[in-house]
């Protein structure tokens, strides 16, 4: 059962928002994925900076200035980088990722956006865990880094509560680390409720996914992460005898979407859905329905 929100956001009526998508969805490359998103009426972008197509190391200033200049001239803008390196919770590995993430600082800052969304990992509900340390000293110099640049590092919801996030991100003291919220995630797998989410993460949303799902069988939030994080998610499904959830098209699935808009609205949100769609045969067709659909709540 979802725990829920206490607080009545029925009366709003008015909601401004951009809608943007993830290109990478489309499953058609970078500069294809940018033409689908023009052609689904999408206002802004997200891509992986992490890909066969694209890395930044790879990804040189010139290539930046000619795919810049190709997105803009489409009428479009980058919502946020999705900065997704592996997550923070092998310490022997931390050194390297968390270089890896200060040049996807820079990249951003090349597409014109100040926004990196990342999973850093399951934040621990104990402070005493030994790995809350660990995500804290990461999270506070990737802070210090993007705050020093003028961008903000979002870590995307899902992996804990919106209560859990709220401490650790307090506990930061940072002005350069900031919030994801994708309500999918947090009905799918912690089973938290995105409208009192947005309350209780509210200082800190700089973006959110625009994305749906269900919840089908209780499962450990940490546990899940870590397997997509390796790629050992399959064997996870069948360890616990099929999926524990499943990700649906925009309203389809559990996400109350009137009262979580409305929510947003009533903290002063007015930025981008960036629309996510990763299962499904027809990504264009799912992603293209969830454009109409958040168009037709949008005044």
């Amino acid at each position: 059962m979802l725990l829920e929100s206490c607080k009545d956001y029925s009366g709003i009526k008015m909601r401004d928002f951009k809608i943007g998508v993830i290109i990478d969805c489309f499953q058609l490359g970078l500069r294809k994925g940018i033409e689908a998103a023009v052609k689904v009426g999408a206002q802004g972008i997200q891509f992986y900076g992490n890909t066969k197509e694209i890395t930044p190391e790879t990804f040189g200033k010139e290539e930046r200035r000619e795919l810049s200049a190709f997105i803009a001239e489409r009428g479009l803008e980058v919502s946020a980088i999705c900065g997704d390196i592996g997550n923070f919770m092998e310490p022997s590995r931390n050194a390297e990722r968390i270089k890896r993430a200060k040049l996807m600082v820079d990249m951003a800052l090349d597409f014109g956006t100040k926004v990196v969304t990342t999973h850093i990992g399951a934040v621990p509900s104990r402070t005493s865990d030994p790995l809350y340390a660990v995500l804290q000293n990461v999270c506070r110099e990737l802070g210090s880094y993007a705050a020093d640049n003028g961008v903000m590092f979002a870590i995307e919801t899902g992996p804990e509560t919106a209560v859990v996030l709220r401490e650790f991100l307090d506990s930061l003291k940072s002005g350069g680390m900031g919030v994801n919220l994708d309500p999918a995630n947090l009905v799918m797998v912690p089973k938290d409720d995105p409208v009192a989410a947005v309350d209780i993460l509210a200082p800190y949303i700089v973006h959110t996914h625009a994305k749906d799902g269900v919840n089908i069988k209780d499962c450990d939030p940490a546990e899940v992460y870590a397997a997509f994080d390796d790629g050992s998610y399959p064997d996870l499904e069948k360890v616990m005898g099929g999926a524990p959830f499943k990700e649906l098209i925009l309203g389809e699935g559990d996400v109350p979407w009137e009262e979580y808009l409305n929510a947003l609205t009533a903290i002063g949100y007015n930025g981008y859905l960036t629309i996510e769609r990763e299962e499904g045969t027809d990504r264009y067709g799912d992603i293209s329905k969830g454009v109409e659909f958040l168009k037709a709540r949008i005044n």
